[in-house]
């Protein structure tokens, strides 16, 4: 479910982190899905526990899963925790970013917006059409 490109040179506490949000974001975690304990994914993926469990904190801070202490880690019940200024901003960033790259890479505005419709459908994401 979760890999490590060690070639990407993203962290890989990084990786582990986008990875479950995207399997949450796409409906394939759900919540209160259990996650695999903090060794037994470090052993499936060949590293050390300590960086798995600095990506559990991560994803936990973010509200995006709990521990039950001696119980496991779980996916817990979508929320906003943000302000809609806060979620403007994030998002904001993520798009400067997107409109930037699509413009190196020579991608008009419609072409990016296609682009994104495509892959949300794809994803299954969204539902509703723009």
């Amino acid at each position: 479910m979760i890999r490590i490109n060690s070639q990407e040179g993203t962290p890989i506490y990084i990786q582990i982190v986008r990875q479950f949000k995207y399997l949450i974001a796409t409906g394939s975690l759900k919540s209160g899905d259990e996650l695999p304990p903090v060794r037994v994914l470090a052993q499936q993926l060949l590293i050390n526990p300590n960086t798995v469990a600095k990506a559990y904190r991560e994803l936990e801070s973010d509200g995006l899963i709990y521990t039950r202490p001696g119980a496991g880690t779980y996916v817990a019940e979508p929320r906003t925790l943000f302000s809609d200024e806060e979620r403007i901003r994030i998002l904001s960033e993520k798009v400067d970013v997107l409109l930037t790259e699509a413009k190196h890479l020579n991608f008009s505005l419609s072409e990016l917006l296609h682009l994104i419709q495509v892959r949300a459908k794809f994803l299954n994401i969204y539902t509703e059409e723009v």
